[in-house]
């Protein structure tokens, strides 16, 4: 194909995606719920079957009815809590706990606590269930590995070295495993039928990636980086294949497989940056959504389509003391609230 071409053919797809959205309109804030309360946060999850939204709150889970956004439920005593896995097929729910050093096990349907698991590392961040394998891997920060589990038996089967720091991860359930690794800017990948870590990819021009998303149709992985940019990886070779310029504070990236978009959370700017996957290879920002700042983790629900972040407002910083050196901000009473984005 000649370039002339092949450049209009890029700009009739961008074109296209953006009539698409036009078409279903901007997205926006459409819904606020307002839960208050104390603590930071961190990942959030959607079960959309249930109508639930799973939120870390600094020592207990929150969740939500995303119908009426309304509180109905609280696992208490999950210090440090990060992450969930919600496993339907095994009727359980799992958080990594990093102040503990475990995983608190749940019942889905009650929403109780019925178990707690060892990790064997320190602070364990993101948490993942392979339906490949039928294992659980929680990444820990501190220690810089991963801890294979057996949900069922909640045990550990081994111990792997990440590399570094290991952030988000996702799962292709066919056997592939891939997690940013924050502090040497690359995505690891573990074969879950071995349980080993197979390969290091580099991020080039990518620093600090946190938020990862993954099409598995396409086989491209979405690392949100700090210095603004989303960086593309084919998942098969580890190739670079785009960046694309995202807000500020990124944390978080969620892909809706059925309307082809990428959406990366922009905590320090308040935004909300919606890209759409034009081909496997080229990618276009279609909107930047005005949200908080401090929405810089969020969840998707599969089912409508809509995005669910939360954010709150801080008192003024105080000085750092010796055994908190990395002091954050107390939230402010009565601020902190659940922000639902739709088109």
């Amino acid at each position: 194909m000649r370039v002339g071409s092949a450049r209009f053919l890029l700009l009739a797809v961008s074109s296209v995606a953006l009539v698409a959205l036009a078409g279903g309109g901007r997205y926006v804030i459409r819904k606020e719920f307002v839960l208050g309360g104390e603590g930071g946060w961190d990942y959030l999850a959607v079960d959309s079957r249930a109508h639930r939204l799973f939120i870390s709150r600094a020592d207990r889970v929150l969740i939500v009815d995303t119908r009426r956004g309304s509180l109905i439920g609280t696992i208490p005593d999950t210090q440090g809590v990060h992450g969930f896995a919600l496993v339907p097929q095994l009727g359980k729910g799992f958080t990594s706990n990093g102040r503990a050093n475990t995983v608190t096990v749940f019942d889905l349907q009650s929403l109780k606590p019925t178990g707690t698991i060892d990790v064997r590392g320190q602070n364990p961040d993101a948490i993942l269930y392979d339906a490949a394998s039928k294992r659980l891997f929680t990444f820990n920060g501190r220690s810089r590995d991963i801890s294979v589990i057996d949900p069922l038996e909640g045990v550990v089967l081994a111990t792997l070295p990440a590399g570094g720091k290991p952030e988000f991860a996702a799962a292709d359930g066919a056997g592939r495993v891939y997690f940013n690794i924050e502090d040497t800017s690359q995505i690891g990948v573990i074969d879950t039928a071995t349980e080993q870590r197979i390969a290091a990819w580099p991020l080039p021009d990518c620093e600090a990636p946190t938020g990862l998303a993954l099409d598995v149709a396409h086989r491209r992985l979405f690392s949100t980086c700090g210095n603004g940019v989303l960086a593309v990886t084919d998942a098969g070779s580890g190739k670079h294949v785009a960046a694309v310029p995202i807000g500020k504070g990124p944390d978080a990236a969620v892909f809706d497989r059925e309307r082809g978009l990428i959406f990366s959370s922009n905590g320090l700017d308040g935004t909300l940056t919606v890209i759409h996957e034009d081909d496997p290879d080229h990618y276009t920002v279609v909107d930047t959504a005005a949200t908080q700042r401090s929405a810089r983790t969020m969840a998707l629900d599969a089912g409508t389509h809509e995005i669910y972040l939360v954010a709150a407002q801080f008192a003024a910083a105080t000085a750092p003391a010796a055994e908190q050196p990395h002091r954050r901000p107390a939230v402010l009473a009565g601020t902190f609230k659940v922000l639902v984005i739709g088109n």
